[in-house]
């Protein structure tokens, strides 16, 4: 079993990163993986750091590749935020630990899974470490497209594309990794649009199924400005408590475990420096929570577009498979509005998801998407 075996439909991709890691005539000094959502850039970015820490090329079994794909591995470092934005002390701490040499592999691997989530004067910071690395030091930066990276780190990485993995290959995937049912494999592969965790998600968890078919059914009640508003409040609340179950016991551990760790446990008033460091942690915490709250709302929009798409395909007649074929509701919606006030409605839920990446109220946004997705006269 090789490192490259669980990436999905990336023939063309695999054949260039397996080249680079056995080959020093194809290597460089930083990579740009691009890919849509679950494509599978942060898997490619792990499995390209195992090759190149593994004596065999990859082989899947030993120390390295085992430790590199688990993210364990010393010479490896992974940076996932799990907030809006990449902060810029979190990169002057990933260029300190790029300049030291190799400890026990044979690269200082370097993994940015949201490269795309830097802002420009955070990418500035990298850019002189990506221009002048040492000489056994890799950047694998990860983001949706090479336009979603600052040009000036752009033109000194080699950039690698990958693509959306066909519905069967996940669906085959889901079976043979998870024991997913087939015929549950085949809708979640096809509902996730080929987003292999997403896909995951949706064949293993029914919640998920409902929570998809309930944002769905949402779209099609909408008959006017009050439904509208009502639908989107339906939205925020659903992502909001979303967000919170997820984030809510992991807050709660981590604020257990740092005032152990700083000695303050039980104490009915905390020391002054021990309540900034408690002070931080909830602001990091906030931050988390907001992003989980929007990448539950994004999931939602893409549901959504993934609906009206097959409102269009329906409309024109085109001889294309629907994402959602089981859903009665798209033939209703292309029989009582034409194609143009359906690319009206694409149009206004991917406004939406422009004004959340904005920081704009999630609310607000809703409702002026949920507004524009009522019934035209």
């Amino acid at each position: 079993m090789s490192v490259w075996d669980g990436l999905v439909g990336q023939r063309r991709a695999v054949e260039v990163l397996s080249e680079a890691s056995s080959n020093a005539t194809a290597m460089t000094h930083a990579w740009l993986l691009t890919g849509p959502p679950g494509s599978g850039r942060s898997n490619a970015a792990r499995a390209f750091a195992a090759a190149l820490q593994c004596e065999q090329g990859g082989c899947g079994r030993c120390q390295a590749c085992t430790t590199s794909l688990a993210g364990t591995h010393a010479d490896v470092k992974v940076v996932a935020t799990e907030k809006v934005f990449i902060r810029i002390n979190e990169v002057r701490e990933l260029i300190g630990v790029a300049q030291q040499a190799p400890s026990q592999g044979r690269w200082r691997v370097m993994i940015v899974e949201d490269a795309d989530r830097m802002e420009e004067r955070t990418s500035n910071v990298l850019l002189k470490a990506i221009e002048e690395p040492p000489p056994r030091t890799v950047w694998l930066l990860c983001a949706p497209s090479p336009h979603d990276v600052v040009v000036t780190i752009r033109s000194r990485c080699r950039g690698v594309a990958l693509r959306v993995p066909p519905v069967a290959d996940v669906a085959a995937l889901l079976v043979e990794r998870d024991g997913v049912d087939p015929e549950v494999a085949e809708m979640a592969a096809r509902a996730a649009q080929s987003h292999i965790g997403l896909a995951r998600r949706l064949a293993r968890d029914p919640d998920a199924r409902e929570r998809r078919t309930r944002t769905l059914r949402l779209a099609a009640e909408i008959r006017g400005v009050g439904d509208a508003v009502l639908a989107a409040a339906d939205l925020v609340e659903v992502a909001t408590a979303e967000a919170k179950a997820a984030t809510e016991d992991r807050d709660a551990a981590e604020k257990t475990a740092l005032l152990h760790t700083l000695g303050a446990e039980g104490l009915a008033t905390l020391p002054p420096a021990v309540r900034a460091q408690v002070r931080q942690l909830e602001e990091d915490q906030k931050r988390r929570s907001t992003r989980a709250q929007r990448d539950v709302l994004d999931r939602c929009l893409l549901d959504l577009l993934s609906l009206y798409r097959d409102v269009l395909v329906v409309q024109l007649g085109a001889d294309v498979e629907l994402v959602n074929p089981v859903h009665a509701e798209i033939r209703r919606l292309a029989a009582e509005s034409t194609p143009e006030q359906t690319i009206r409605r694409m149009d206004a839920i991917g406004e939406a998801r422009t004004r959340l990446e904005g920081n704009v109220a999630p609310l607000l946004a809703m409702e002026a998407m949920a507004v524009a997705l009522r019934p035209q006269g």
